[in-house]
């Protein structure tokens, strides 16, 4: 049977309210990311909470508070691009993305630029924030990104949501990759050419503190370089998946103020084909107050999985189970 079937026979039976018997169970698979990253452990403390078998303790018993009946489990996979494939697929039902990826995937632009548009992709929540960070050597005379002209640059590797994100934030300071020296490297191998000295800066996206750039500032002195300014303002407006951020001061060695910069979002997304309740239910679940403190507790980043995020930076439609809940909650219109 498939899930949207046996999921609305439960509900129908059970009407979300009632202790489901061993028979009406529902299994919802999430695709995260490699078990040494964010997302897996992220990912799993979701799973739990969002998951209500057949037999288990009520909410206001001690028990679960998710969806009766449900069972999530979450799946190391290789990450954004891997886990929007697979939910349009039909392999995973839902699975992390960067909030970029999910935009460009469900209107064919960007990194999906000559595939097919996902345009059944949908929201549950926007999770977390991915800040962008554009590091500088401290003798390189960066101080905005308007000052790249000319400079050795990194951009990360091709195919990579960086890259993509890297070249909107050039145009919208008026440059472009002709007016750069460009490279197109990993985190690791950037860090490492910065230390030999053969590039000026480069960017990332990454939760801080990044490692590979706490390790580089710990050697010698760097920059983080603020992306701020009316360009960033007008950027935002065409692009609805970026947020504003701020990397706290103290985040990295010699890193003495606050630094302005923009982040995407790590999202929950799904498919349009979802069951609406279903999707209600786990929403409503992953914001009750109980399984806040789970992630609180579980993960420094699942302190910023709140209600008051869930809705920033958006990009793609959500679900509409999701934006229901979200309704209801006060946080939409």
């Amino acid at each position: 049977m498939k899930l949207g079937t046996m999921f609305a026979a439960f509900a129908i039976a059970a009407g979300l309210g009632q202790a489901a018997t061993a028979q009406e169970i529902a299994f919802f698979r999430i695709g995260t990311g490699g078990t040494a990253g964010t997302y897996y452990p992220i990912g799993g403390l979701i799973a739990n909470a969002i998951s209500s078998p057949p037999g288990s303790r009520a909410c206001e018993e001690g028990g679960s508070c998710g969806v009766p009946g449900l069972v999530a489990t979450a799946l190391a996979t290789s990450g954004s691009v891997g886990n929007v494939k697979a939910i349009d697929g039909g392999s995973l039902e839902a699975g992390f993305s960067q909030s970029d990826v999910a935009y460009w995937a469900q209107t064919g632009t960007g990194l999906w630029e000559g595939q097919p548009a996902v345009e059944k992709l949908r929201l549950i929540a926007n999770l977390y924030p991915e800040s962008i960070h554009l590091v500088a050597r401290a003798d390189a005379g960066i101080a905005s990104v308007a000052d790249l002209r000319g400079k050795r640059v990194s951009l990360d590797e091709p195919g990579s949501g960086t890259l993509v994100d890297a070249k909107i934030i050039l145009a919208a300071f008026g440059l472009s990759e002709s007016d750069i020296t460009p490279e197109y490297l990993r985190l690791d191998q950037a860090a490492g050419r910065m230390r030999e000295g053969t590039i000026d800066a480069f960017f990332f996206v990454g939760g801080y503190p990044a490692g590979a750039i706490a390790k580089l500032a710990s050697q010698q002195e760097v920059a983080l370089v603020p992306i701020a300014g009316p360009e960033v303002d007008g950027l935002r407006e065409t692009y609805t998946f970026l947020a504003t951020d701020t990397v706290p001061a103290g985040t990295y060695e010699g890193q003495d103020a606050d630094v302005a910069t923009l982040s995407v979002g790590a999202q929950l997304v799904t498919s349009a084909d979802q069951p609406e309740e279903l999707v209600h239910g786990i929403t409503q679940a992953l914001y009750n107050q109980t399984t806040q403190r789970l992630l609180a507790a579980g993960h420094p980043r699942g302190r910023l999985i709140t209600l008051e995020n869930a809705t920033q930076g958006a990009g793609i439609p959500f679900h509409p189970g999701a934006e229901r809940f979200y309704r209801e909650a006060g946080q939409l219109e």
